[in-house]
């Protein structure tokens, strides 16, 4: 079929399950895919052919014999290259581990394979999923531009997905690193409520900080793939026991009664002119659909974000504790950096951290008493390239204008979607960000999906 690559991930599913085409046929499509353009793109660590191919087998055989798992049955999706998988290697971006096979399967592989999804590989991430990629690592290429910023750290999964290489993919998020890639990428990604998806089986960076979710093309892709992994997880005792809704089925239900709070001054003032238009015409879009907006005010999100650095920095030296300093050599300078500030940080200075963490953890689920959602941007900058990111550990209106919007909500816990609204001059992807109360992640896939039947910017692919 022609464009098979792109077309959603549901729909390619119903293609399978009414065996209209097989999944071999799509996933052997996928591989030649990535065989033909990764070279350049860089966004797979491994790939994980003939393993790949046996599970598609094996789908086509048991939707020929009437059983159908789900909507992923038969879906070639891909993971972040933290995930553990006994039948492939999982790096975490290190060379510590380049070679490192787990012994087990994560519980979301184990989830995902319940639901027929067909694995395709693992993908590159930045190193420990933190700010840069090994220098020895080569990094991968936005397939919007080569010298657009890929968003980090969930870089190959944003490259992978938006340039047909697969129909989804898993990212985690502790600083933004879904919605980093999914913004830069033109994608739709969501960061669920921390503890609705198990963490067992996944490399750390920063144990209460990590979240593991769906980066797709759509927000009813994204929401099958979070229906798959979502739920209580014996094997993580941190993982929520609060019933997992039916996305799919909730999110058509209009947004004509919803609530959606907007600070105008930390919203729409402090961001550059493009960020600026996309939010605009996003408000616009929603309040033509039935959304009220309602002005709220936001805590102090970069009094946040600069403490978001050394709270994960602590759990991070903690993660790598086996590892760090006995084996610095092994490192690269971003983050042995961020290992040297965990490892600085006293007791009373965590303390003092942990009390703010609380209170803004508060103050921003006090807000949904008055509103359902948030609105947001992804970040304060449009069309971020690789050179203007080389000064962000040092340049500090950059450093809060990238993290102002994300990391707050990390340290708070609530679920985000972000998604497409617009482009640059230059063509380059424009996203925005829908935030909602604690486990209420129906509410914010509901808007995104009725912005989705009303614009586009979900359907624009680069020109590969």
């Amino acid at each position: 079929m022609k464009n098979l690559h792109y077309k959603s991930l549901l729909e390619t599913g119903r293609l399978i399950q009414s065996k209209e085409i097989a999944s071999v046929e799509v996933t052997t499509a996928l591989l030649d895919r990535i065989a033909s353009l990764d070279a350049d793109l860089r966004s797979y660590f491994y790939v994980m052919r003939d393993s790949a191919l046996r599970q598609a087998a094996e789908a086509d055989r048991e939707i020929a014999q009437g059983i159908i798992r789900g909507p992923l049955h038969g879906v070639p999706i891909a993971l972040k290259d933290l995930i553990w998988t006994k039948d492939a290697p999982t790096s975490h971006g290190m060379l510590i581990h380049q070679s490192h096979y787990p012994t087990e399967d994560s519980s979301i592989v184990t989830r995902f394979r319940a639901a027929g999804a067909v694995i395709l590989g693992k993908l590159k991430q930045t190193e420990s999923a933190f700010a840069d990629h090994h220098p020895e690592v080569v990094r991968p290429v936005n397939p919007w531009g080569s010298a657009l910023w890929t968003g980090v750290s969930s870089s190959g999964s944003g490259v992978a997905t938006a340039a047909g290489l697969c129909f989804g993919a898993i990212g985690t998020d502790t600083g933004g690193s879904i919605r980093f890639p999914s913004n830069a990428n033109g994608l739709t990604g969501i960061k669920p409520t921390w503890g609705r998806v198990t963490r067992h089986g996944a490399f750390e960076l920063a144990a209460s900080l990590d979240h593991i979710g769906p980066m797709a093309r759509s927000a009813a892709d994204a929401a099958a793939m979070l229906q798959a992994i979502a739920g209580r997880d014996e094997q993580d005792p941190t993982s929520s026991i609060e019933p997992v809704p039916d996305y799919l089925a909730l999110m058509t239900r209009g947004i004509g009664k919803m609530r959606i709070g907007l600070d105008k001054n930390w919203a729409l003032e402090k961001v550059d002119e493009d960020t600026r238009r996309v939010l605009q015409e996003a408000i616009a879009t929603l309040s033509d659909l039935g959304a009220t907006f309602v002005d709220i005010t936001m805590p102090d999100t970069e009094q946040a974000a600069e403490e978001w650095s050394p709270l994960c920095a602590v759990e991070t030296a903690f993660a790598h504790q086996q590892t760090y300093p006995s084996q610095k050599d092994q490192y690269g300078p971003g983050l042995a950096g961020l290992l040297d500030l965990g490892h600085s940080v006293t007791a009373l200075e965590f303390q003092r951290l942990l009390l703010n963490r609380a209170a803004l953890r508060g103050t921003i689920s006090a807000l949904f008493g008055q509103v359902d959602l948030i609105i947001a941007p992804a970040t304060a900058y449009a069309g971020l390239t690789w050179d203007t990111m080389t000064r962000f550990g040092t340049d500090k209106a950059l450093f809060n204008g990238v993290l102002r919007y994300t990391s707050a909500f990390d340290s708070s816990g609530h679920p985000t979607i972000t998604l497409p609204g617009g482009k640059t001059a230059a063509g380059a992807p424009v996203g925005f960000q829908l935030v909602a109360a604690h486990f209420d992640e129906v509410s914010m896939i509901q808007a995104a999906w009725a912005y989705q039947q009303v614009t586009d910017w979900h359907q624009q692919h680069p020109a590969l």
